[in-house]
């Protein structure tokens, strides 16, 4: 039943006489007078509940908290500090946007405004060519602050196409969804029927099924929306407007561009507050930012949108993160293969990433008379044939292959972000083929990896989800999807994590758990995946000989760790605020001479840490001791270590630990080089950072 049909059901049984029982989310039941709505329930719950109330969730849909109640619905109260109720406060401060700058640029053309992660947006076409700045703002908040403080209602009503499009004449992007539902409705008599035009998500959120549905404010603002919002405007007034942008209509590109506005709204001044200082701290961290401070990597413009290029401590950092996981990789069995960056077209057409994945690839290259060629966006397939390159004995099983594989994929340039949304990355890739008896055990391995790598390197606040098939993108039979869903279920139920459902995310070929995680301020980050395939190898042909002696499919599972090398640093960037812990730091400790007479010394100092395996180097006295300690704050290398007239004496330094306000002095380089040499081991407590990662490990310089 759609939330529409509950509506219908609410003002079908809610109204009639005599009373109705609802029940509750923990089985009990309430006995109220018929008509009663949402609010009613509230009330008669609780003053506090009351006041919090916002929507209701009727039968598994949620509805507007002015709805009268049918008999024997089950019930549950949502309130705005809730996701769901987050949700519904954010779309009611859009519509609030919208009647602001309505009235603020008469004739302005209004599109969508759905909520979005922690806030919402909406989109607009100023009359005569008038554009917005950011200066607009704090007079539009002025605007919407004016409408909150009149507490007007938000009313709703159901019209016919017709009667839709009549009410927004002057509104074409209006019409254009309005016409969009009717469209819909009239392929099949349905809005959702197969063969309907689909609607945009966004679009999809402004109407009802098969009908319009409007939400009116005032006699002169009313608005094109499915629902729920808030009472009244009075129960809004924890937002702020943040930006404005740029957007084409319905995403596309080749259609006119609008101006949007970007907000953020809460539940109460607090939890603003708090979203907009995790916001300064997420700006603070922006690892664009920090890898230009930091001397880590660039995107030239002649080399291209989304392509990177790492500078020595960039590359540095890289190494080591890559040799540390082919360390991890080697103890756990894993075989290193390596493949090509370009195949033929035929790879990807048996895989099937032409059919489902071409508007990720770039462009073929024609070569040899016409012969197409890609830059390959996966290496799944090269993985395939190099088991298939010769005849597999189940004693072989499992085959675990390993790569850091360099992929290319056509992310349009609106999208392209920094580290974390490229065009060209290596992926740690690896695809297990093995029996189907050996997938439960292999899965549970798999995901102890995953998990226990990330801890290393300071990720430890995780989730997981499962994506399931996507419907209409997938290839394969129901039991094959079905049973690869419930290997990954299992194996994520068993780890004491919370396990969320991606209904319909997984990949063509297969579904996948995805873990993520959060970094040091709260932001949650995809990290590692891992898919269950019974596809790739039906259609590879792929094949091992069981102990029966005859010819059995093997199952894949495909598996990346960082996601991508590229990725996964932009994320520890940022997690860490570019102070790597002392075994990443590009240079884990510097000498520092008080005066030039004191360098010999210090290139003793620094002779001895490099003896120790330490990455070191001297910033000599060439200029004041204070700006040399400033400079190397500001690169936040783990230990500042000074010398001067006493240290040459004594065989001593002075130690200044990043993040620590009180300097050490006096104390001996053999301290020195053993206390940075315990904490350059992937494990330990690491004073410069402030963490202790798993197991101890050394790293090589």
């Amino acid at each position: 039943m759609t939330s529409d049909e509950h509506l219908q059901r609410a003002h079908d049984t809610g109204t009639g006489a005599g009373g109705i029982t609802v029940e509750l989310p923990d089985g009990s039941r309430r006995e109220l007078e018929a008509g009663a709505t949402g609010a009613d329930l509230a009330a008669a719950i609780g003053r506090r509940l009351a006041k919090d109330a916002i929507v209701i969730e009727l039968d598994g849909h949620l509805v507007d908290l002015g709805l009268p109640l049918p008999d024997g619905a089950k019930v549950r109260i949502v309130t705005a500090a809730s996701d769901e109720g987050r949700h519904v406060l954010r779309h009611s401060t859009a519509h609030v946007l919208a009647q602001a700058v309505l009235g603020l640029w008469p004739g302005a053309r209004f599109a969508i405004g759905p909520p979005i992660t922690d806030g919402f947006y909406y989109d607009f076409d100023l009359p005569g060519g008038v554009r917005f700045s950011d200066d607009d703002l704090p007079r539009i908040e002025a605007a919407m602050r004016t409408i909150i403080a009149e507490g007007q209602p938000f009313e709703r009503a159901e019209l016919t196409i017709s009667e839709g499009l009549e009410l927004f004449a002057d509104q074409p992007f209006k019409r254009e969804i309005i016409e969009g539902v009717g469209a819909a409705a009239t392929s099949d008599g349905s809005a959702s029927g197969e063969g309907a035009p689909l609607l945009d998500p966004e679009l999809a959120a402004e109407t009802g099924s098969g009908a319009v549905t409007t939400y009116r404010n005032t006699a002169t603002f009313v608005d094109l929306c499915r629902g729920p919002h808030v009472p009244s405007t009075s129960r809004l007034g924890h937002f702020k407007l943040m930006r404005v942008a740029g957007a084409y209509w319905r995403g596309d590109e080749h259609n006119q561009q609008l101006q949007r506005i970007y907000g953020t709204a809460w539940e109460s001044a607090e939890a603003l507050a708090a979203h907009l200082h995790r916001l300064e701290e997420a700006e603070r961290r922006d690892h664009r930012k920090l890898g230009a401070e930091l001397d880590l990597f660039s995107f030239p413009d002649e080399i291209g949108s989304g392509l990177a290029v790492f500078h020595p401590k960039g590359g540095l950092i890289r190494r080591l993160m890559e040799d540390y996981s082919r360390r991890r990789h080697d103890e756990a069995g894993y075989e290193f293969v390596n493949t090509p960056h370009i195949t033929k077209s035929d790879l990807f057409s048996t895989s099937g990433h032409l059919d489902w994945f071409a508007e990720g690839m770039f462009p073929p290259m024609e070569l040899d008379d016409g012969q197409a060629y890609y830059l390959k966006p996966m290496n799944c397939p090269f993985h395939i044939l190099i088991f298939r390159s010769r005849q597999r004995s189940y004693r072989e099983l499992p085959l675990r292959l390993f790569e850091f594989g360099s992929v290319y994929r056509y992310e349009k340039s609106g999208v392209v972000h920094g580290l974390t949304r490229v065009r060209g990355m290596t992926q740690d890739d690896a695809h297990i083929f093995c029996t189907r008896e050996q997938m439960a055990d292999e899965l549970d391995s798999l995901l102890n990896f995953v998990l226990g790598l990330l801890r290393d390197f300071g990720l430890d606040d995780f989730y997981l989800e499962l994506s399931t098939r996507p419907e209409g993108k997938a290839v394969g039979s129901d039991e094959e999807w079905a049973e690869a869903t419930e290997a990954l279920r299992r194996v994520a139920s068993s780890k004491g994590l919370d396990l969320v459902l991606d209904e319909g995310g997984g990949a063509f070929y297969g579904p996948k758990i995805s873990v993520q995680a959060r970094d040091a301020i709260g932001r949650t980050w995809q990290m590692s995946t891992i898919q269950v395939d019974f596809q790739l190898p039906q259609r590879f042909g792929l094949e091992y000989v069981g102990s029966d002696n005859t010819r059995h499919r093997p199952v894949m599972i495909h598996r990346a760790l960082f996601g991508s090398v590229e990725r996964f640093f932009g994320v520890l960037v940022e997690h860490y605020a570019g102070a790597f812990p002392t075994w990443l730091a590009p240079v884990q400790a510097r000498v520092l001479p008080l005066r030039s007479d004191h360098e010999d010394y210090a290139a003793e100092v620094h002779a001895a840490l490099r003896a120790a395996g330490l990455r070191v180097d001297v910033d000599s006295a060439s200029e004041p001791l204070g700006a040399r300690i400033r400079r190397g704050k500001m690169e936040k290398v783990p230990y500042l270590l000074v010398v001067g007239e006493s240290d040459v004496a004594a065989g001593t330094v002075g130690v200044n630990v990043r993040g620590s306000n009180d300097p050490e002095r006096d104390v001996p380089v053999a301290d020195i080089v053993e206390r940075i040499s315990r904490a350059a081991v992937v494990g330990g407590y690491d004073q410069a950072s402030g963490v202790a990662v798993s197991p101890g490990v050394a790293v090589a310089p």
